[in-house]
């Protein structure tokens, strides 16, 4: 059978298309050769023309150059297994292991892979709680599980093995870390502690809550606050002026108002009930009130003040004093002394307080009003 010209398979390709496989070939200097040098060149490198060899340089192609190499090594399967808690009542579980602990186990009698999970709450040294280990069957051949979690809040360890069959036994292969899995039910931790309200009295303008400090000062929480408002006092707005013009007058149930800030014809009859309609009495109260919380934290040993009067401060350095929060505006200056009494930091902050309507009084001051 002739042999087909390399050159004449080449003739119907352009110039432009010649340079490119020339090009991809790897032949030098296929710019500067005119059409019938590019072709025997291409025809010479591409292999159809047996008298002509390859160039010693010329690049070898990638396929056979993968087919020399070697399967590249893959890292040896390490036994292990992590246990992760999805949310407060399910966990994801996920494992290897490597072919030689599974030979071995399958050599020891081994039949059915398990997980064993284990309630180790406060617990160290690898113990667990008694009673808490489940045992849950899993396919052979997976490598990850979901659990179901016995109970929320709690710390648990898995453990994964094989469970021989026969006469039993267990083989273990490995444990995963301790993990806690999250409570389902809000948290019983209550960190802010308010003054306990009282219905049998407005609430007291020195209650408050203990001081964080060994040393407590009843007095310094109506201090700050007086301090606080002393220069806005003289204004009267609001129930603050009630507060004064009442303590002033030494009122105790007397007086043009009544407890609840009413007079005598606010229910729109006499105090005789005289109306001509069946008399009907009806006592009615209401107590409510506003409190502020004032905290924060600074160097354990320096020194802090608001408004001139020092607070003391807890061991890690917090602070926090509980005031009352009546109508009119507040302002508190605060300032932290360092222990070398060479740098302070400070911060004022004001408040304002507004009560458009008050018609309040206590169980013990309600009186029967007509209807």
């Amino acid at each position: 059978m002739a042999r087909t010209n390399p050159l004449a398979n080449l003739a119907s390709l352009s110039m432009r298309q010649l340079r490119e496989l020339a090009r991809t070939l790897g032949i030098h200097r296929y710019s500067a050769q005119d059409r019938d040098s590019l072709a025997g060149a291409i025809a010479d490198r591409s292999g159809d023309s047996p008298e002509a060899a390859a160039p010693a340089d010329a690049p070898r192609p990638v396929a056979a150059i993968e087919a020399e190499m070697a399967p590249a090594p893959r890292p040896a399967a390490e036994t292990r297994v992590v246990f992760l808690p999805r949310d407060p009542q399910w966990a994801y579980v996920f494992w290897d292991i490597s072919e030689d602990d599974r030979s071995d186990a399958l050599h020891a009698g081994a039949s059915q892979l398990c997980l064993r999970v284990a309630d180790v709450t406060g617990l160290a040294g690898g113990s667990a709680h008694p009673h808490t280990l489940q045992e849950v069957v899993v396919d052979s051949h997976a490598t990850e599980w979901y659990l179901p979690v016995p109970l929320s809040d709690r710390d648990y360890r898995v453990e994964l093995g094989y469970r021989k069959g026969g006469g039993g036994g267990w083989i273990s292969l490995a444990f995963s870390s301790v993990a806690r899995v999250p409570s389902l039910h809000p948290s019983e931790q209550i960190l802010d502690q308010f003054v306990p309200f009282s219905l049998d009295a407005f609430p007291s303008t020195t209650a408050s809550l203990p001081a964080p400090a060994e040393a407590v000062d009843s007095g310094l929480h109506e201090r700050l606050y007086q301090s606080a408002t002393s220069q806005w006092r003289r204004l009267g707005r609001g129930s603050e002026a009630f507060h004064e013009i009442d303590s002033a007058a030494g009122l105790e149930g007397g007086g043009e108002f009544s407890a609840s800030g009413a007079g005598p014809w606010a229910s729109g009859r006499s105090a005789s009930g005289i109306g001509g309609v069946a008399p009907r009495q009806r006592s009615f109260w209401l107590v409510a009130d506003a409190e502020l919380i004032v905290y924060g934290a600074t160097d354990p040993a320096a020194r802090l003040s608001i408004g001139g009067e020092e607070v003391p401060l807890s061991a890690d350095g917090t602070f926090r004093v509980q005031v009352p929060f009546r109508d009119g505006q507040q302002l508190y200056p605060i300032e932290a002394l360092a222990a070398d009494g060479e740098q302070t930091r400070s911060i004022t902050m004001e408040f304002r307080r507004s009560t458009p309507e008050a018609n309040v009084n206590t169980r013990e001051a309600a009186l029967a009003e007509w209807f």
